[in-house]
C-alpha cells in the first residue's frame, strides 16, 4: 500500500513538474525534433557504415585478386565515407542542439520556480515562519531547485535518448540476426533487474538526503545568527557537537544515496563485457560459415554499444531523476503552504487614517484548538498613547500583531475609523503603521538608503530631518562616509543601539498616523532614552500610539493602559486609575521601584 502511494505521488510530481513548463513548448519542440533526427541518424549511422565497409572489403579483395594496388577515389568508396562522414557531422549538430536548448529549458524552469517561491513567500503567513527554520526554507529555494535543473539538463535528456535509440537500434538488431539479439537481451535483462531494485531504494535515500540538507543548513544559519551568545554562554563545544550529528546524519545519506547511485555501473558493465564475448564467439563463427557480412559484424557490435551504454547507464539517470523527484516534491510541498487569507476583491479604501481603533470582542490562536486571546475589548481613540505592559509571553507583542494583520484573528473584529480590518487590504491597512521593533532589521546598504526604506520617494533633506529628529544624526556624519557609508548585511559595524536608532529615525521619515514602538528605546542609553523620548513625545503628538515597554516609568504620561495576563486584558485605564485599583499593575509598577 505505501509502495502504491509513493507511486502516485511520484506520478502526480512528475506531472506537476512538466506543467511548469508549457510556457516553453517552442524550445521544447525544437528539442523534441532535435531528438528525433538525431536518434534516426544514430540508429541509420551503423546501418550505413555496415554498407560501406561490405563494400570497401569488396573492392580490397577484387583489387588484391586482380594484383591492382587498391585506392579510393570518388567513385570507388569516395562518395560512400564522404556521405557517412555528413552523417556523423550532422549527428553532433543536433545532440548539440538539444543539449544547448535543454539546459536553457532547465535554467528557465528553474528561474519560474524561484520566482514562485519569492512569490509565495510574500503570501505565506507568519505561522509558516514560527514553525521552519530559516535555513530549511533556504535549503529549498537553494539546492533543491539546483538540483531539478542539473538533472533536466542531463539526466533527463540522456534517459529520452536512450529510450529512442535503444528501440531503435533493437529492431534493427533483431533484423541482422535474432539468436544474437536474444542474447544480448538476457545479459541486459537482468542488469535492468539490478538497476529497477536499486532505483527503487534510491528513492527514499534521495529525499532522506535533501532533507538531512535542509536540516543541517537550517542549524548552521541559526548557530551563525546566535554565534556571539554560544560564545558568552560557552557553549561553543555543544553546538559543534550539534552541528556535527546533523552533518554525520546528512554524510551517512549522502553516502547511501551516492553509494546506490554509483556501486550499480561496475556490475552492468561486467555483465555488458560478458555478453560482447559471448557474441564476439558467436559473430566470429557465423562470419567463417559466410552467415554474416563483416559489414553487418561491425554494425551489430555498434549496436550493441549504443544500447549498453544507455542501459548501463540506466542505473545512473534513474537514480539522479529520483533525486530531483524528491527535490521536486520538496519544492511543490512549499508551494501549497496554506497561505494568507486573500485580500477582498472589492477591499475598503481608507485614505487617511485619524487612529480611532476599536477591538471588539477580538478572539485568537495560533491553532485554532488552543486559543491564546478570548474576548479582548478595548478602544482607542485618535491621538491617544496605548501602553501594552505585562509580564514576557502574556501576549503583548501578538496583540499588536494582530492590529497590523500578521495574523488572522479567530473571532470578533478589529475597526480603524469604523472600517474592518478584515475587509481591507492588507498593503491599504500598514501604510498607516508606523513600527519599530526590539530586534532591529537593516539591509545591506547605504545608510540613508536604510532609513529611506519607509519612504523610497524622500529627498536627502527629509532624510536627514528624519536622523536629526532620532537624534541619530550625529554619530552618521563622523562615519567615514556620512550617509553614504555602506552597511553590511547585518550591520556589524554598528553597536546596537545605533541600529536601533536608524529604525526609529525610519518611523520619523514616514510619519505615520499610527504608531507602534515594541521596545523601541530597549537598546539605548538612559541619556540618550531620555532625548528619544522627548522626539517621539513630539512625534506621537495628534497619533495614535501603542507603546509596548517593561519599564513602567517610561508609560506614566499614557492614557490607556493595557496589562495583559496569558494572552488576556485583565486591567486597563491609565496610571493613577490603575495604582488606585492596587491589583497587578500596582504590584509590578511599585516591584520595580522597590
Amino acid at each position: 500500500m505505501n509502495q502504491t502511494v509513493q507511486n502516485r505521488s511520484a506520478q502526480s510530481t512528475v506531472v506537476r513538474l512538466f506543467s511548469q513548463l508549457k510556457g516553453q513548448r517552442v524550445r521544447l519542440a525544437v528539442v523534441a525534433g532535435s531528438i528525433v533526427i538525431y536518434v534516426g541518424l544514430s540508429i541509420w549511422n551503423p546501418m550505413y557504415s555496415a554498407i560501406v565497409v561490405d563494400h570497401l572489403w569488396q573492392s580490397i579483395q577484387a583489387a588484391w585478386k586482380s594484383g591492382i594496388p587498391f585506392a579510393i577515389t570518388w567513385s570507388n568508396m569516395g562518395r560512400e565515407l564522404t556521405q557517412l562522414s555528413i552523417q556523423y557531422l550532422f549527428t553532433w549538430i543536433f545532440y548539440y542542439l538539444q543539449s544547448y536548448l535543454m539546459a536553457s529549458v532547465a535554467e528557465s524552469l528553474n528561474l519560474e520556480l524561484r520566482n514562485q517561491i519569492a512569490r509565495k513567500l510574500n503570501r505565506l503567513p507568519l505561522r509558516f515562519y514560527d514553525q521552519n527554520k530559516a535555513g530549511e526554507i533556504l535549503s529549498r529555494v537553494t539546492s533543491d531547485l539546483d538540483k531539478i535543473a542539473e538533472v533536466l539538463q542531463t539526466g533527463l535528456l540522456k534517459m529520452i535518448v536512450a529510450i529512442g535509440t535503444v528501440i531503435g537500434s533493437l529492431i534493427v538488431m533483431f533484423y541482422y540476426s535474432v539468436s544474437l539479439t536474444i542474447i544480448f537481451l538476457v545479459f541486459m535483462g537482468i542488469s535492468m533487474l539490478i538497476t529497477r531494485a536499486v532505483a527503487t531504494r534510491n528513492l527514499v535515500c534521495a529525499a532522506e538526503r535533501q532533507e538531512t540538507i535542509g536540516q543541517l543548513t537550517g542549524i548552521v544559519e541559526e548557530y551563525y545568527n546566535g554565534r556571539n551568545v554560544i560564545k558568552a554562554y560557552n557553549h561553543e563545544a555543544e553546538s559543534l557537537e550539534v552541528v556535527e550529528a546533523a552533518a554525520e546524519k546528512n554524510r551517512i545519506a549522502n553516502q547511501k544515496a551516492d553509494f546506490l547511485t554509483n556501486c550499480v555501473n561496475p556490475l552492468i558493465r561486467l555483465l555488458t563485457r560478458l555478453a560482447h564475448v559471448v557474441i564476439a564467439v558467436i559473430a566470429g563463427h557465423a562470419m567463417l560459415n559466410g552467415s554474416m557480412t563483416v559489414g553487418v559484424a561491425q554494425a551489430f557490435f555498434q549496436y550493441i554499444n549504443q544500447t549498453a551504454e544507455p542501459l548501463t547507464e540506466a542505473s545512473f539517470m534513474i537514480n539522479s531523476l529520483q533525486a530531483a523527484l524528491a527535490s521536486a516534491k520538496r519544492t511543490f510541498q512549499l508551494l501549497d503552504e496554506e497561505e494568507e487569507t486573500p485580500n477582498p476583491v472589492h477591499p475598503a479604501v481608507l485614505e487617511k487614517a485619524t487612529g480611532h481603533i476599536v477591538f471588539d470582542h477580538v478572539s485568537f490562536g495560533y491553532q485554532p484548538e488552543q486559543m491564546l486571546m478570548k474576548d479582548i475589548s478595548f478602544e482607542a481613540k485618535p491621538g491617544q498613547k496605548i501602553a501594552v505592559v505585562g509580564s514576557t509571553g502574556a501576549g503583548k507583542t501578538t496583540l499588536v500583531n494582530l492590529l497590523m494583520r500578521f495574523y488572522e484573528i479567530n473571532g470578533g473584529r478589529i475597526m480603524i475609523d469604523g472600517i474592518n480590518t478584515a475587509k481591507m487590504t492588507r498593503g491599504g491597512l500598514r501604510k498607516h503603521f508606523g513600527m519599530v521593533l526590539q530586534d532591529t532589521w537593516l539591509f545591506g546598504g547605504t545608510v540613508a538608503e536604510n532609513i529611506a526604506y519607509s519612504k523610497p520617494d524622500a529627498t536627502r533633506e527629509e532624510i536627514i530631518a528624519a536622523a536629526k529628529a532620532a537624534k541619530v544624526d550625529y554619530f552618521i556624519r563622523t562615519m567615514p562616509h556620512g550617509y553614504d557609508t555602506i552597511l553590511d548585511n547585518e550591520a556589524s559595524n554598528l553597536s546596537v543601539g545605533q541600529r536601533q536608532l536608524l529604525t526609529i529615525a525610519r518611523v520619523f521619515l514616514c510619519n505615520p498616523p499610527i504608531l507602534i514602538l515594541d521596545e523601541a528605546t530597549s537598546s539605548v542609553d538612559t541619556r540618550t532614552e531620555v532625548e528619544i523620548g522627548k522626539a517621539m513625545k513630539q512625534l506621537m503628538q495628534g497619533r495614535t500610539s501603542f507603546v509596548i515597554a517593561h519599564r513602567l516609568s517610561t508609560i506614566r504620561d499614557a492614557d490607556m493602559i493595557l496589562f495583559m495576563e496569558q494572552g488576556n486584558i485583565i486591567e486597563q485605564g491609565n496610571h493613577r486609575e490603575l495604582l488606585a485599583k492596587n491589583g497587578a499593575y500596582a504590584a509590578l509598577y511599585y516591584s520595580q521601584f522597590e
